[in-house]
Order: C-alpha cells, then sequence, then structure tokens
C-alpha cells in the first residue's frame, strides 16, 4: 500500500527501517522518565483486541501516574490487517468506533458492559481505572469519518497536515476543518470546546515540500521564523498541541534537527 501522507506514498524514514512495538516502548519510555507525556501517534486501533488492549493501555497509564495520551487511527495499510489477522480492512472504521466506546466503558464504569458486533464483555473486573479517570483519546485522520469519529468519541483531533487527499497544509484549510468539526461536535451534542485540536506536523522534506496553495504559504515550510508565526497562528486558533516528526536521513540527523528546532523555534514561542 502506498503511504497516504506523502505524494510520492514513501513512508518518511523508509519502509525497511527497524520500528519498534508501540506499547511496550510506551511502557519503556514511562519506566524511565516521570514528566514526559507519552503520546502514541498513532496507535491503529483494529489491530489489537479491545479488553485487552485496554488494560495494557490503563495499566501503562497507572504505572506512569496519568501521563498517557492515545493517538489513534483505523488504519491505512490492508497488507499489515491481513498479516496479523485483524478483522476486515473494510471494517475498519466501525471497528474503531466499538473499540472507542468499550475502552471508555471499561476505563470508567463500575461495572462494565459492552455488547456490539466486535467487542462483547460483560461481568468483568477491570481495575486498577486509569488515573486520569478515562485516557485522553486523540482521533488521527482528515477524513470525514475521521472527523465524524472525533465529533462523537474523541478528546481531540489530531490531523497531519501532509495528507494529499485532504491536506490540511495552509492556515486556510485548517481553519476550515476545526470548522466542520465544531459543526459536527454540536451536531451530536457535544461542546466543541471539550475537543482539544492538536497539529501533527512532517518536516521530512519530501512530505512537505515548499510552495503555497492559492497564493498562501504552505504551513511549516521556510526559515525559523516562518515556523515561529506559524505555531502562534494554529495556537490563536485553539491548537494546544503539536507534534513535530523532525526527521532525518539517520539517528544522528534526527537528533540534530530536533536540537536546531529547540534552539531556534521552541526558545522563540516560551
Amino acid at each position: 500500500s502506498r503511504y497516504p501522507y506523502s505524494e510520492s506514498g514513501e513512508f518518511p524514514s523508509g519502509a525497511g527501517a527497524a520500528r519498534l512495538e508501540q506499547l511496550a516502548t510506551a511502557a519503556f519510555i514511562a519506566a524511565v522518565t516521570s514528566k514526559l507525556r507519552i503520546v502514541t501517534s498513532v496507535m491503529v486501533v483494529p489491530h489489537r483486541p479491545a479488553v485487552l488492549t485496554a488494560k495494557i493501555l490503563a495499566t501503562i497509564d497507572y504505572l506512569s501516574k496519568g501521563r498517557l495520551t492515545l493517538g489513534i487511527g483505523a488504519g491505512w495499510c490492508k497488507e499489515e490487517f491481513e498479516a496479523i489477522g485483524a478483522p476486515p480492512f473494510e471494517d475498519r472504521g466501525a471497528v474503531t468506533d466499538e473499540w472507542m466506546m468499550a475502552c471508555k466503558e471499561l476505563w470508567t464504569k463500575e461495572e462494565p458492559a459492552f455488547n456490539g458486533k466486535y467487542v462483547n464483555f460483560k461481568d468483568v473486573v477491570f481495575t486498577p481505572k486509569p488515573p486520569q479517570g478515562s485516557i485522553p483519546i486523540w482521533v488521527g485522520g482528515e477524513s470525514g469519518p475521521a472527523l465524524r469519529r472525533t465529533a462523537k468519541y474523541g478528546d481531540g483531533w489530531y490531523p497531519i497536515g501532509t495528507n494529499p487527499q485532504f491536506p490540511m497544509d495552509t492556515l486556510t484549510r485548517f481553519k476550515a476543518g476545526v470548522a466542520k468539526l465544531r459543526g459536527l461536535t454540536e451536531k451530536v451534542g457535544r461542546d466543541p470546546a471539550s475537543v482539544a485540536l492538536i497539529y501533527r506536523v512532517s518536516s521530512n522534506p519530501e512530505a512537505q515540500p515548499k510552495g503555497t496553495v492559492d497564493g498562501e504559504r504552505k504551513l511549516f515550510t521556510g526559515g525559523a521564523a516562518d515556523w515561529v508565526g506559524d505555531i502562534r497562528a494554529l495556537t490563536e486558533v485553539g491548537v494546544s498541541s503539536f507534534d513535530f516528526g523532525l526527521f532525518g536521513p539517520s539517528l544522528s540527523a534526527t537528533i540534530d534537527n530536533t536540537r536546531r528546532f529547540r534552539d531556534e523555534v521552541v526558545s522563540k514561542v516560551r
């Protein structure tokens, strides 16, 4: 499958790069830190059984003293679903919706029970609960279904700006997405202010090509001063968290990018 968040369809770090299992890594980070907030970016929901995964996540949140945020996605790579015996790829949206409802039931109810097409349980004991009450869920995606899922079940919207099919790569486009989300949130009877806004950035030059759209510069292109201005502009729109993927061709290059970002951008917006 083509990677959907770049023009070439290639994953920023390459298809053959080494990758660690996500939740085991989150548990390790929790063990060796005391202040960092740990965010999955993103966990593909249909890859994992709901009840067991809810328990793993609650355990990480408990051991980290409430520092876990769950970024999720419904998935995009059909071959992955087939390789691990996940539910049918075509059902991924419905599976994700049920999974979100079921996990919140387990995390918040003293006598949790759920009866769905893909998730079913009753008469279970689920302790300890997450210290946060419920682990915040940031819903990744920019499509209509992702926005509707966020509006109905999410604690935050977690788009990436570089999806060629649903680009959020200019301030105007992102504002339009926010307006649509807020309308959908009101439609299902929720307060739009209860859904946080997050913006995910890929600074990989191939994934984030320079240029303009209708005369408007693409977000997070140009120099450090442009990036500082983009952070401030998005903050004014309501963005409360940013995720910067400062990829380089090697680990050392990625670390160098991160240090430059700290020195040239972060220091200017604090």
